[in-house]
């Protein structure tokens, strides 16, 4: 097991996916907060290089991974390096992840090993490699994303669904397993950045059935990162930030 050896004096917080949408405002926003971040990205490699030229010049530490999160052994290895690229992290963001239909015709193995692989078995590998080291150090925090989809699964989105229900499942799992040294908790998003192509009147249907009555914003979540964050007597929750979309 790898010894905590602080090399910097501020917090560590690696998050995966950062280059784009919410993990870039989750990252920008624990900048604000004096972390040190560790970036993971993969196809967005070039964006996240961009997010951290951007927080280097408001003076903060930042170290750019790249890996396969779908390969189990990169995702290994991204622990590895997280760690040891200020002597430890504190806050594990588990971002990353791939979203998709699948329609009745494709429910199959292979669909299902995919989102699993990336939206499930990762954040399970980070969040329990880099957990024993928390708990065997200082102690930490780590937060997933879930999604609203994981307690009322969507008709066209089986797969998906099944990995998201999977990590509020790892969240309460490990905030037992890991207590009382590092807390586990997830944030469940509804629907926060539509995707760009999505027509204005599929996005005015969901706005409508909402209670709130209002798509969400990235501010929305970072909100619920924070508060997680500094919430020191939670663990083993799933807030869910959508609106009101899952109690209707």
């Amino acid at each position: 097991m790898a010894k905590y050896r602080r090399l910097r004096a501020n917090r560590v917080a690696l998050i995966t996916g950062a280059g784009l949408r919410l993990g870039r405002a989750m990252a920008l926003d624990l900048a604000n907060q004096a972390f040190d971040l560790v970036l993971h990205a993969n196809r967005s490699a070039k964006a996240v290089e961009t997010l951290a030229k951007e927080l280097r010049a408001q003076g903060r530490a930042v170290k750019v991974l790249k890996a396969d999160l779908s390969n189990a052994r990169q995702a290994e290895k991204l622990a590895r390096e997280a760690w040891a690229a200020f002597g430890g992290v504190d806050l594990l963001v588990n971002n990353a992840g791939i979203f998709g239909p699948t329609p009745l015709e494709k429910l199959n193995a292979a669909a299902l090993d995919e989102y699993y692989a990336v939206n499930l078995r990762a954040p399970y590998i980070l969040a329990a490699e880099l957990g024993r080291r928390m708990r065997a150090g200082k102690g930490g925090s780590i937060v997933n994303l879930a999604c609203v989809s994981a307690a009322k699964p969507w008709k066209d989105y089986v797969p998906y669904s099944i990995s998201k229900a999977g990590v509020a499942a790892l969240t309460v799992g490990l905030a037992k397993l890991l207590a009382p040294k590092v807390r586990v908790n997830a944030i469940a998003p509804g629907t926060v950045l539509p995707p760009e192509d999505m027509p204005a009147r599929q996005r005015e249907a969901l706005r409508a059935r909402l209670p709130l009555q209002r798509l969400g914003r990235p501010e929305d979540i970072v909100r619920a990162l924070r508060y997680l964050v500094a919430a020191d007597f939670v663990t083993g929750q799933v807030l869910y930030v959508d609106g009101g979309r899952s109690v209707v």
